[in-house]
């Protein structure tokens, strides 16, 4: 098989099955936290350590929010069986990068990755995502290449693949949907909140210090609640439904 081939059909396989493969980085986790420690030895630089990368992985949240804030129906889905796309996303996010989507995800894991200050795993996890995700991305384009042709060339030669270039950011055509976002979003936002807690927590325990702040006990029940809340209305009204979206 050609290799250009040979990576779209391990593109497509992992197209799939991209929602549960990540999790594979909980193993690796576990692995870093045997010997849990604290940036040079402070646990005051340990604490804004763990602020930073919160707020790094919801930066990813965020660029996640606000690609799909935007986008129509039939884009940027939550689809795993086959490549979905009615139309060919220009503008917004997608002006400025390729896979917005998949930069949002990065930048979520690497925040989870850095917490542990294991110089190895922030490392180990960007390779792996780049050998899992290129062919993901690889496929994709195949995909919307055979699709839309000239369209989709034109906007691929002026739009980075990965690493956005905010000068060539186009107004999206449609308004900012926040319910669309809640209600495509909410299982990302607890991936968030329960990587950073879980870790949190993971730490305390094998440091033998039971007594957690305030802020992540509250910050895992908003993760729980929230989760919770929105998917139940997701399934079980249409509250969160928005026309066209």
């Amino acid at each position: 098989m050609a290799l250009k081939n040979e990576f779209c059909v391990q593109g497509n396989w992992l197209f799939r099955w991209r929602s549960y493969l990540p999790l594979l980085l909980v193993t690796l986790i576990g692995a870093a936290m045997k010997h849990p420690r604290f940036p040079f030895d402070s646990l005051a630089v340990h604490e804004v350590w763990e602020e930073f990368c919160l707020g790094l992985s919801f930066l990813g949240l965020a660029v996640r929010a606000l690609t799909v804030g935007y986008t129509p129906a039939g884009t940027s889905g939550r689809n795993t069986r086959q490549q979905i796309a009615d139309t060919l996303n220009t503008t917004g996010m997608y002006s400025i990068v390729r896979h917005p989507l998949y930069l949002g995800n990065f930048l979520i894991g690497l925040g989870i990755a850095l917490v542990c200050w294991v110089w190895w795993l922030p490392i180990l996890y960007s390779l792996l995502f780049l050998a899992y995700y290129e062919r993901i991305m690889f496929a994709e384009e195949e995909f919307l290449d055979r699709k839309f042709g000239r369209e989709f060339e034109e906007w691929a030669a002026g739009t980075p693949a990965f690493w956005p270039r905010l000068s060539t950011w186009r107004r999206p055509r449609l308004p900012f949907s926040l319910r669309n976002v809640l209600r495509r979003e909410y299982s990302g936002l607890l991936v968030v909140i329960l990587g950073h807690t879980s870790i949190e927590y993971a730490e305390h325990v094998l440091l033998k210090n039971y007594r957690l702040q305030t802020f992540w006990v509250a910050l895992g029940g908003f993760g729980v609640v929230s989760y919770i809340v929105l998917r139940t209305l997701k399934r079980h009204t249409r509250m969160l439904d928005v026309p066209g979206r």
